[in-house]
């Protein structure tokens, strides 16, 4: 039996009620198209509309904001049957910017923004990272400075999922002096706004049907009132703390790609045949398969473990340092192994295994590096 079918107490019926409809959409409306948005290098902005209209974007939020006021572990079943199915990240980084909405704006802020993130209206994307400047953000240049009832935004910003499609944008911006306390959050509605340009849409090793983009801010007028929160100075404090569950919404796709890689690789060798038998009789196939599927295992009973934790209020910064690390590196670590099997076949794109294996890249990378993981969790292990 495959993790995926193992059910944990989180797992109630209610959730699992809520995850037919949710699989059923994402086959019929967005995995068909899936070929043709990899091509031209994004999911237009109004295929998440009746995503949302049905309730699957921000489930989580409360009535008044448009959600349905549900657990966060319905946000992480829709992540999970995303990935699955092969469909990126964008509704990650959606989500993420409207939980900072949620948990750090005013009430007019969430009011404002909230119904329309939660309907599709708005897509969302968060833009941190700087051309010289990644995990620092600390050192970020990227420059909001009062100009009466207004910001004025100077800077440029570079890897921004959503950069091309987003509407609405969580911008990190330094409108104190150097280091953290000076880095605030103000949020912009990007549509026809004077000053923002977005620049090239950045070529990638994979995840070719998530637009990630280069945006630049020249003089760009914003209300004051766009700042996210009531003062400047903790923007630092606010990124810092969405953290833990930033990397549950990473390790969730890592554990759900590894059990869809084994589970293609085992009927692959099944029906593949060489030298007068399938691949899978051959004795290497069963046994890298059975590391695979012990690895999957593992993985999903972790991150099974977080969730619970997560929902307990209970999951401590480097439990979740700890998943997103060694998650995301068996993830690397499975999709090679899978694809191996799969022999030349492998090799082509056509195949799933092979988008899987370059899409899997990039999770050791962003939400943190694994290098920084390593550094998060030694400086607790040293305290």
């Amino acid at each position: 039996m495959l993790p995926s079918l193992l059910r944990h107490r989180w797992m109630d019926d209610d959730i699992e009620a809520f995850r037919d409809p949710v699989r059923r959409y994402i086959a019929a409306e967005l995995a068909p198209h899936l070929d043709g948005w990899r091509r031209q290098g994004y999911i237009p902005r109004e295929v998440w509309r009746p995503f949302g209209e049905l309730g699957f974007l921000l489930p989580e939020l409360d009535e008044a904001h448009g959600g349905a006021g549900v657990s966060l572990a319905y946000q992480l079943v829709v992540q999970d049957e995303l990935a699955k199915a092969e469909v990126p990240a964008n509704t990650t980084v959606h989500n993420l910017a409207a939980h900072y909405i949620l948990d750090y704006g005013t009430e007019a802020q969430k009011q404002r923004w909230l119904p329309r993130l939660a309907s599709g209206e708005l897509l969302a994307g968060i833009a941190l990272t700087e051309p010289g400047c990644g995990s620092d953000l600390k050192a970020l240049r990227t420059r909001a400075r009062r100009d009466g009832d207004a910001y004025l935004i100077d800077g440029a910003k570079t890897f921004i999922t959503n950069g091309f499609t987003a509407n609405l944008l969580v911008v990190a911006v330094r409108t104190g002096d150097a280091g953290s306390r000076g880095v605030s959050l103000v949020v912009l509605e990007t549509d026809d706004l004077p000053g923002f340009r977005v620049g090239r849409r950045l070529e990638k090793l994979g995840q070719h049907a998530s637009d990630t983009a280069e945006l630049f801010f020249d003089d760009v007028r914003v209300p004051a009132d766009h700042l996210l929160g009531e003062k400047e100075g903790e923007g630092f404090v606010q990124l810092m703390s969405q953290l833990p569950y930033e990397r549950l919404l990473l390790c969730v796709p890592a554990a759900a790609v590894i059990e869809r890689a084994v589970e293609l690789t085992l009927a692959y060798t099944q029906q593949r045949k060489a030298f007068g038998q399938s691949v899978f009789d051959f004795q290497n196939t069963r046994f890298k398969l059975a590391e695979c599927a012990t690895l999957a295992h593992v993985v999903r009973s972790f991150v099974n473990d977080c969730i619970q934790r997560l929902l307990d209020g209970q999951l401590e910064p480097e439990a979740a340092y700890m998943a997103k690390l060694w998650c995301t590196e068996q993830q690397g670590k499975v999709t090679d192994e899978c694809l191996q099997l799969f022999g030349g076949y492998g090799y082509m794109t056509e195949y799933p295994i092979a988008r899987m294996y370059a899409d899997a890249r990039i999770q050791r990378i962003y939400g943190g590096t694994s290098e920084i993981m390593k550094d998060l969790i030694a400086r607790k292990l040293g305290a």
